[in-house]
């Protein structure tokens, strides 16, 4: 059975068959009317204050999406638009940048003129599915990081999460939507950071004591009911019994609903999976453009999934429907409780013990009207006792009432487990139930210690009381090939009294600890003990990376035993590769490697990492290194059978679109990001002006300092030889150690070499390939390989601070932005807004090849002016400061309008108070 019940619906403005018109739909026609007549419409239609808002003109979104780039919400799309289309759900973007440090397909564009053709392909894309608010928040998009911590750190820790605050409450939307905001192997930093503050934002907007300076703005704490990832973890199939069939997750305790891309749409014709694409291909300055359609057979066409993180109102079955994930928060439950009821169930603690108590807490408010005869009830795993009484009553209108149960697992109970507590409430108007996750833990536990930036992450879940998101986090730390090194080994006591524990490390075969037993006295309840242990590779024929089985990720398993229960945590080391490099003289730079240049062997750089598989004749590569005093020379040697994009020479960045190497170092194999890092990029051919070939060219990239490397590390070295006929290219390199942003330590260098490999002309890659090899390794330092140059001393440390990026795309400038803020009365940029009227164009006139406009402002400030055709800008005036009052203005016509098109006056105003917009169309 199809379980899209949109599909068998007509919209929800349909009035045939005896279908009504959406109470959402009556409020746009009568504030509509309002403002066009100033008569009162409203007489017979009790308004809560959201409806009031919307009446007013201002918007009131149902479902905000929070991503850090254009383009991240792009395959959520599909769900977002048969939501509006078959259930009148509005929905917004938030986009954290501009994505000015992204790629660039479709032209020379970079830095904010990037960032604002990022800016109209995501309004494109999005508007396909019916949304038409999108709030670009100018924070810098820097570079592609692994780092939630540098993200946070360059966009300016609470600066940004008051902007997203800010826009939450201006446009009090019920569900918030975000990227994964667990610090997973390869999540992206800018994606995992800006779900990190959708998270806090959730928890915080409703709070009077969080950001109170933008209550004197006008607005007011508006708590969200419910917050979702897009995405998950586990198995769900595809076609259009996908949802009910339901989901399979890798951690039990997750809740996934799903939405089938596949749902017809009578709006546009066509299926939902086909305006997805359109929307995909819109992207087309990350080269989405190419990417292959969607498949045609129905029962192939994907489901688009997403996860529960909490939820402050009744759930309903994820089976039961597209939409089932808005279902108590947005849109009511068949046979549930009042839209609008809140549910919550919460516990003194996440990690359970066996055999010891906790409290649970399940309170409810009811809405407009009580809720008769309240009674809650616990659904809990088998074995599971439960203490209390779930009888609470009468719930009194716009009144909360807490049930109250103490629970105790099994003495028995399986320590690892994720479970899923379910707390249901009964009344004379319905039902309704949440859900709690919790983790069943043994009373010790240990493991080896986290690295700093999972240590921050697991922080800042246990501050937040949302430990459910490190489920899927593992604890996994570095070896190099044949080396042993000193690890951390952390023992904490999770119970209530003091206690000793046995621990026990298992590791393969190749893989030894020392020691690998360990007796722990005494821990005191709550703390931890710290100790060290020793892990070595024995045995050195290990393959490493991922030439390994599980990617080259050995399993460590730490068992724990105390008072007779025993808790393992899986575990894992991944085995780098390591080269110990012999020294040579006299090494000339012309991709010609000498017969006594590069003593010793190769290394093998073509191991798959990402991307499209391949053979040793598509895309293969061996690396020579060696080294003097003053610097590190690297040989490349790539075998390609078929030439990419040869790109321009003034084109040199982005690598990855095309034919190129990266050459990673961290100067002492202790970076945690690469910002204290020196990454060469270097594309084997380039184009001059005049067609013909230009050379090599080289930049940094994602690193401590980007740009060319004739401003960015002037003393290297580049030579390259592209063979003809086709079979390849050799590039040559010569980095000195002053260029490294920090001393080396020669006995430990990080280090890489990685390959992109194009076959297609539209600057896309297909294939990544190297030699340490791992998901997202260009940006994870840690999983590089060790370089050792033995004859060299180790030089002091002297970390170089790093140069990173900080012009972003403004909102003030972008006439796209300016419009909206003109409609919707949201501050630019999620900065506060001057209110309404403090910027108005009183008058504009088209005459001939000039604009005569007279602006009038309440405040003074910085003065924007813009001509916008619908798709680019067609005139404009430089920034001037000026004082409140009436002024006269005079914008050129310096582009060529499109045809057909309707010009508009955008103009801002910005002060240290905030900003304004307005918009005229001519």
């Amino acid at each position: 059975m199809n379980s899209q019940p949109s599909t068998a619906h007509p919209t929800a403005t349909d009035t045939r068959h005896g279908f009504r018109p959406s109470r959402r739909s009556l409020l746009r026609g009568g504030a509509a009317l309002t403002l066009a007549t100033g008569a009162t419409t409203f007489a017979n239609i009790a308004l809560t204050p959201a409806e009031q808002a919307l009446a007013d003109g201002t918007v009131d979104l149902d479902i905000l999406y929070i991503g850090a780039h254009p383009d991240d919400e792009a395959w959520a799309l599909a769900a977002f638009g048969q939501w509006n289309e078959f259930h009148d759900q509005q929905a917004g973007v938030i986009t954290i940048t501009r994505g000015e440090g992204g790629g660039n397909a479709v032209g020379l564009e970079e830095g904010p003129a990037l960032g604002m053709i990022r800016e109209a392909e995501e309004r494109t894309a999005v508007g396909i599915a019916g949304i038409e608010h999108v709030f670009n928040l100018d924070a810098v998009d820097f570079y592609y990081t692994l780092s939630a911590p540098l993200s946070r750190q360059v966009w300016g820790d609470r600066a940004v999460l008051s902007r997203i605050i800010r826009v939450i409450r201006a446009t009090r939307p019920e569900v918030i939507v975000t990227m994964n905001p667990s610090a997973v192997e390869g999540n992206h930093g800018n994606h995992q950071q800006a779900a990190m503050y959708a998270v806090e934002a959730y928890l915080m907007a409703g709070r009077e004591d969080v950001f109170p300076e933008h209550f004197d703005e006008g607005l007011a704490p508006f708590t969200p009911s419910r917050i979702l990832r897009s995405g998950s973890n586990g198995q769900g199939a595809n076609g259009p019994d996908a949802v009910e069939q339901g989901y399979k997750p890798d951690v039990p305790s997750d809740v996934v609903f799903g939405a089938w891309n596949g749902t017809e749409s009578r709006e546009h014709g066509k299926r939902w999976s086909e305006l997805l694409d359109e929307s995909i291909h819109t992207y087309a300055t990350q080269g989405w453009a190419a990417r292959p359609p969607s498949s045609t057979d129905p029962e192939q066409i994907r489901t688009a999934w997403f996860t529960l993180i909490d939820s402050r109102t009744p759930l309903t079955d994820p089976t039961s429907g597209d939409e089932a994930a808005l279902r108590g928060a947005t849109l009511p439950i068949k046979g549930g409780l009042p839209l609008g009821t809140r549910l919550e169930v919460s516990s003194d603690r996440f990690a359970v013990l066996p055999g010891e108590s906790f409290t649970v807490e399940v309170t409810a408010r009811s809405v407009k009207s009580a809720l008769p005869k309240a009674r809650v009830e616990l659904e809990v795993p088998d074995g599971w006792s439960v203490k209390g009484n779930g009888s609470i009553g009468t719930i009194p209108a716009k009144r909360s009432s807490t049930a109250t149960f103490t629970l105790t697992p099994p003495a028995d109970a399986a320590t690892g487990d994720a479970v899923l507590l379910r707390a249901i409430l009964h009344t004379n108007k319905g039902s309704g139930h949440n859900v709690l996750p919790l983790r069943v833990a043994g009373p010790v536990e240990a493991g080896i210690a986290d690295r700093p930036e999972i240590a921050q992450f697991l922080d800042w879940t246990e501050q937040l009381g949302m430990q459910r998101l490190d489920a899927l986090v593992p604890t996994r730390r570095s070896l190099g090939s044949g080396l042993a090194e000193e690890f951390e080994l952390v023992v904490r006591n999770n119970s209530a009294t003091a206690s000793s524990a046995q621990v026990e490390i298992d590791s393969p075969p190749g893989i030894t600890i020392t020691p690998r037993t360990l007796a722990v006295d005494a821990i005191p309840a709550g703390q931890e003990k710290t100790l060290t242990v020793t892990i070595e590779n024995t045995d050195a024929s290990l393959p490493t990376a991922n030439r390994a089985p599980n990617g080259g990720v050995y399993p460590l398993d730490v068992r724990a035993t105390s008072g007779g229960i025993t808790a393992t945590r899986e575990q894992g080391l991944h085995l780098v590769p390591r080269l110990v490099a012999s020294p040579s003289e006299g090494v000339v730079v012309d991709a010609q490697r000498g017969t006594d240049e590069y003593p010793g062997g190769p290394i093998d750089i073509g191991t798959l990492w990402e991307g499209q598989p391949v053979e040793p004749t598509d895309a293969s590569g061996s690396t020579w290194v060696t080294y003097d005093d003053e610097a590190l020379h690297v040989f490349v040697h790539v075998v390609d059978d078929v030439l990419g994009a040869v790109l321009p020479v003034e084109d040199n960045k982005q690598r990855f679109r095309t034919d190129s190497i990266e050459i990673m170092i961290d100067p002492r194999g202790d970076s945690d990001h690469t910002a204290t890092t020196f990454i060469l990029g270097v594309l084997p051919q380039t184009l001059a002006a005049d067609g013909s070939f230009a050379g090599p060219a080289a930049g940094r990239d994602h690193d401590g300092h980007q740009g060319p490397i004739g401003t960015t590390a002037p003393s290297v070295l580049v030579a390259s030889h592209v063979r003809e006929p086709y079979d390849g290219y050799t590039i040559e390199v010569s980095i000195p150690f002053a260029e490294l942003p920090d001393g080396i330590d020669p006995r430990g260098i990080g280090f890489d070499v990685v390959v992109y490999d194009s076959d297609t002309q539209d600057k896309t890659g297909q294939s990544r390939i190297g030699w340490s090899t791992f998901p997202g390794v260009q940006a994870d330092p840690y999983r590089w390989g060790v370089l050792e140059l033995p004859e060299l001393d180790d030089a002091p440390s002297a970390p170089v601070d790093p140069i990173i990026p900080d012009t972003g795309a403004r909102s003030v400038e972008s006439p796209q932005s300016i419009i909206q803020s003109a409609k919707d009365g949201v501050g630019l940029g999620g900065y506060p807004s001057l209110g309404a009227g403090t910027l108005r164009i009183q008058s504009a006139t088209l005459r001939g090849s000039r604009v005569r406009a007279t602006i009038r402002a309440r405040q003074g400030g910085t003065l924007r002016a813009y001509l916008w055709d619908g798709e680019a800008i067609v005139g404009s005036t430089d920034a001037t400061d000026i004082r409140s009052g009436s002024r006269e203005i005079t914008v050129p016509v310096t582009g060529e309008v499109a045809d057909g098109a309707t010009l508009v006056l955008a103009v801002s105003l910005e002060n240290e108070e905030g900003n304004a917009a307005a918009a005229k169309a001519l």
